[in-house]
């Protein structure tokens, strides 16, 4: 198996972009990887598209991604389009360095694109009202409702949208299990606004207090909107290639250590000890052979706050239980011991669902690269980062996690 490098980043800034289509977005990025890499579009010899709701919104069900590239001169290539919800750029990317890895291809190119927003409101959140996310959201409260830190008294707990009632639902199971309160969770969406103020690609660059996020207006108990991630556009990209021959090129390469993924299982609510990001993340440091305490900076998947937190704890960066004392004490916030979403994360960064896996590892190598301005963590020479997908039972669909150093 050779070893396998990322040579050049792309991403478009994150938010509304209701005069680009989706071809457009895709082309942005993967203009702005083409060109970090050093390499020309007839250099890709594999590609692979990701894209959630295309079909939905766009009406456009068949090769977009063929559609998207040849303009740029990538045609012959080997192609694959990928759906994986929220994982889907994660997961074309380690298909892409697997393909590498096992020498079936020598460049790859991973897109991931999304256009969310649309001044059609009731088609915007049909995205996120699909039967079976519904019927998994309630299926989950169902299953937990004995299990949660109950709603203060006069508090509202409903919310228009299930999904958003579940991940309030995990929030208060977390609070019960491990006495978190909702200061905590609002102490770790604070510190991902206040990051992505230094952020120029973020779709939110307005820093936030604690006390701000509590006094927001409320999505379901213990979430105020800020907590939540935004309905958002963008394009992400990633180009893969071996070692030896990236020598040839001009980019940057930065290595991967470790490119794991695995779905999730059927566990009691509260069994975190096998979460599937606790379990994909072991093989992954296995792989890498390095340990959480290795890790000098971490993006993780937080469509809402109370999502850092889970998966923090479930990638060994914290102890359970204490992520959220751990971002009032500002360990997980920049200059900290392991600073966390210092792109600001899903809540503030944005999440235009199949790009932003891939925007969580452009930020990774930009760390790596020390690119990152105002938000560099000194030092930072190993990455991690945990993408989830989906929910189905009582956890994420899927969780990939990806393990960065520098070259």
């Amino acid at each position: 198996m050779r070893d396998a490098v990322i040579l050049g980043m792309g991403m478009t800034p994150f938010g509304r972009h209701l005069d680009k289509s989706h071809e457009q977005l895709t082309q942005a990025a993967v203009r702005l990887a083409l060109e970090d890499a050093g390499v020309e579009g007839q250099a890709i010899d594999m590609a692979v598209y990701a894209n959630v709701i295309q079909g939905f919104f766009a009406g456009e069900m068949s090769i977009p991604g063929e559609y998207a590239l040849r303009p740029l001169g990538i045609s012959g290539v080997r192609a694959f389009h990928v759906e994986a919800a929220c994982a889907s750029s994660t997961m074309g990317l380690h298909l892409a360095i697997d393909h590498v890895r096992a020498g079936l291809a020598e460049m790859a190119l991973v897109v991931g694109v999304e256009k969310l927003y649309s001044q059609d409101r009731a088609k915007r959140f049909a995205v996120f009202q699909q039967p079976r996310d519904i019927e998994e959201a309630e299926g989950y409260l169902a299953r937990t409702r004995d299990l949660l830190e109950p709603v203060p008294e006069g508090l509202d707990l409903e919310s228009p949208n299930a999904l958003m009632e579940a991940y309030a639902a995990q929030a208060r199971l977390h609070m019960a299990t491990y006495g978190t309160t909702q200061r905590q969770i609002a102490a770790v969406a604070a510190k991902d606004h206040q990051a992505s103020a230094h952020n120029p690609l973020a779709q939110y660059r307005e820093a936030m207090s604690v006390d701000e996020i509590l006094a927001a207006p409320q999505v379901a108990w213990p979430l105020t909107n800020p907590m939540c991630a935004p309905i958002s556009d963008g394009a992400s990209a990633a180009i893969v290639c071996s070692a030896e021959l990236a020598k040839r090129f001009s980019g940057a390469a930065i290595r991967v250590l470790a490119a794991e993924s695995q779905t999730g299982s059927d566990r009691a609510p509260d069994d975190y000890a096998n979460h599937v990001t606790r379990l994909v993340s072991t093989r992954a440091y296995e792989k890498a052979g390095l340990g959480p305490a290795d890790m000098h900076v971490a993006e993780v998947h937080d469509a809402s706050s109370i999502g850092e937190i889970i998966q923090t704890e479930a990638l060994g960066l914290c102890a359970p239980g204490e992520a959220g004392a751990a971002a009032e004490r500002g360990e997980t916030a920049l200059g900290g011991r392991i600073p966390v979403n210092g792109s600001g994360g899903l809540v503030s960064k944005g999440h235009p669902l199949a790009a932003t896996g891939i925007g969580q590892i452009h930020e990774l190598v930009t760390q790596l690269r020390g690119r990152a301005g105002p938000r560099q963590v000194e030092g930072a020479r190993i990455a991690v980062a945990e993408n989830s997908g989906g929910f189905y039972g009582v956890e994420d669909g899927m969780s990939a996690v990806t393990i960065l150093a520098q070259s």
